[in-house]
């Protein structure tokens, strides 16, 4: 009897790809997939590190299938990702009922540390972060119509609050030939929504090739068929060149969607976070967007709490966030991260503080996204199919200016079957809170086969 592997992958989209690229070689081993990882022989826990709150959820996480593995319910527990690389000795000596524990260089030896820890073997290997494969098979997690594509591993901005380059190492970008075929094998599958993902994807290329490749790669995906909906994400604002917005503006299958993570917007709070600019360059920068690329959706993500941001400060960022008012945004309140700059800065705000100014700035964006969400009640959009909601009788989906699982979604009716990945045009009637209303124009109906 074959034995049977689950995985829990927690965390961003980048991550997913790297769970999907384990799942591939565990496959390829010969082992039996499950979508039930509580029924399975092996449990593999593709952790986050990220932010406090992450960790305690990949721990959680953890802990949970320990308690199965006593019951009996579970053989095997294996950890990897990013708090298996950034903690250790921590995880083997904390929690010895993991079988095995895999440094992000090591994903390659998945299968092999599956069969040793079946044996009754420990497992933990960790290896050069630089050896965590870039490309290779995957097995999807999404949908086949709406997949991400990793561009590049690691990160070389450096921000003070932030641990990822110690977690993933440098940046290193894919070369442009391997990333297009992988996508052409995305669309012989059936994507048709792309979303690239990296650490900085506007930072593509420089390391390879010694200038920004970024909007050359996006006019060379453009040119596979199959792509309805090709979609930026991560960016920084630095790197958004005026050749990229001009691919962006021009070339229909780009959607007028960017994801700039901002951070702040004052300039001192910006500087002691290793970040250029200040609340006029940053002001500018979005207008120039917009101007370049009319009609685009800006989603940036904030951080409010940082170590020494003043009152004053603070107001400066509502400011801001009201002055911009961007179409997508979270914000989230400064997590203290070990090992980084940050975490040794004076002036440590306490986390009530810290809570209630993200709170602020998320209620300021709340207003403003319920009135981007009623300007567009009488107009028609295209969204792209994702589900069907039975209680409320109505297909659910998402229009351009919502990436997958973090955006908007649009609710509507439609006079015929519809599926999964369909494209429609919906006449927008009504939105509640952040979702819209609406119901499909038939005659304008559009679908990709």
């Amino acid at each position: 009897m074959a034995i049977k592997v689950g995985m829990v992958s927690l965390g961003c989209s980048k991550n997913q790809v790297d769970a999907e690229r384990l799942l591939a070689l565990i496959v390829h081993d010969g082992f039996e997939l499950s979508v039930d990882p509580a029924a399975c022989d092996v449990v593999i826990i593709n952790t986050c590190g990220f932010i406090e709150d992450a960790k305690r959820e990949s721990i959680e996480t953890i802990l949970e299938f320990c308690q199965l593995k006593k019951s009996g319910h579970v053989k095997v527990i294996v950890v990897t990702g990013c708090l298996a690389e950034r903690y250790r000795d921590e995880l083997v000596r904390e929690i010895p009922e993991a079988d095995v524990v895999l440094g992000i260089g090591r994903n390659f030896d998945i299968a092999a540390a599956v069969r040793k820890a079946l044996k009754g073997e420990k497992v933990a290997e960790y290896g050069e972060k630089e050896d965590l494969a870039l490309g290779g098979d995957r097995v999807l997690t999404t949908p086949n119509y709406s997949v991400y594509l990793k561009i590049a591993e690691g990160c070389d901005n450096k921000c003070s609050y932030c641990a990822i380059p110690l977690i993933r190492g440098g940046f290193r970008s894919r070369p442009m030939e391997d990333v297009l075929a992988e996508a052409r094998q995305l669309a012989a599958n059936g994507a048709k929504e792309l979303n690239l993902i990296a650490q900085d994807t506007t930072r593509y290329g420089q390391d390879l090739y010694g200038e920004l490749k970024l909007a050359e790669l996006l006019r060379e995906l453009c040119k596979i068929d199959g792509f309805r909906w090709i979609r930026i994400l991560y960016g920084y604002p630095e790197r958004v060149t005026d050749e990229l917005l001009q691919v962006m503006a021009t070339e229909p299958k780009i959607v007028k969607y960017i994801d700039l993570p901002l951070q702040h917007a004052n300039g001192r709070v910006l500087k002691a976070m290793n970040r250029a600019g200040d609340y006029a360059s940053m002001v500018a920068l979005m207008k120039h967007i917009r101007e370049k690329v009319p009609g685009i959706a800006l989603r940036t993500t904030l951080i409010a709490g940082f170590p020494g941001e003043t009152e004053e400060e603070f107001e400066e960022l509502c400011r801001f966030v009201q002055e911009v008012r961007f179409e997508r945004l979270g914000c989230f309140a400064y997590s203290v991260e070990e090992d980084t700059p940050a975490a040794e800065m004076d002036g440590q705000l306490d986390e009530e503080t810290k809570r209630h100014r993200a709170e602020v700035v998320m209620e300021q964006q709340m207003n403003i996204a319920f009135e981007t969400g009623r300007s567009l009640i009488g107009k028609t959009i295209e969204v792209l199919v994702e589900d069907y909601d039975y209680d409320n009788l109505m297909y659910v989906g998402r229009s351009a200016m919502d990436a997958p699982d973090v955006d908007t979604k649009t609710c509507f009716t439609a006079a015929r079957e519809l599926h999964p990945g369909d494209f429609v045009q919906v006449e927008i009637l009504d939105s509640e809170g952040y979702d819209l209303i609406g119901r499909e124009v038939e005659e304008e109906a559009e679908e990709l086969e």
